[in-house]
């Protein structure tokens, strides 16, 4: 008598792939969703633009849950100092709140902009060190109100 066996699954290791990051995020949505009883995250996304069109700045994330995770927070070096980075995240947590958001996240190298949320009014609620320079990464929280 003979078993037939299903073909075993092979592991491969590599750069960027789309495919799977994007079967990734289907699968951990649909999980996350059926567990916590919550809808669908939402993408958020705060772009400035300068007078030719370009990006000058912006900010990407999502909502979920009542949680605002802020992913990406850049502008462009000839626009800093001029208040863009606390106009986006002014306009990113009031879009947040009109979602039902009551807390949000965000992570920054301590090379990159810590200082700048703080100033924000989040709070630093962890730190993973050992990177090179003797940087960390840094994860602050904030409660945001309507």
């Amino acid at each position: 008598m003979t078993t037939e066996h299903a073909p075993r699954p092979t592991l491969s290791v590599g750069g960027l792939d789309t495919e799977l990051s994007d079967r990734l995020n289907d699968g951990l949505i649909a999980y996350n969703n059926a567990t916590a009883g919550a809808d669908a995250a939402e993408t958020l996304s705060v772009k400035i633009t300068d007078a030719d069109g370009q990006v000058a700045g912006g900010l990407t994330g999502w909502t979920w849950g009542g949680l605002f995770d802020i992913e990406l927070v850049w502008v462009r070096e000839d626009c800093r100092g001029d208040g863009w980075g606390r106009r986006i995240m002014a306009a990113a947590e009031a879009e947040a709140v009109r979602r039902g958001c009551d807390r949000a996240i965000v992570s920054s190298f301590t090379f990159q902009a810590p200082g700048f949320y703080e100033r924000q009014g989040f709070t630093e609620f962890g730190r993973n060190g050992g990177l090179p320079g003797d940087h960390a990464k840094v994860h602050l929280r904030k409660t945001l109100t309507g």
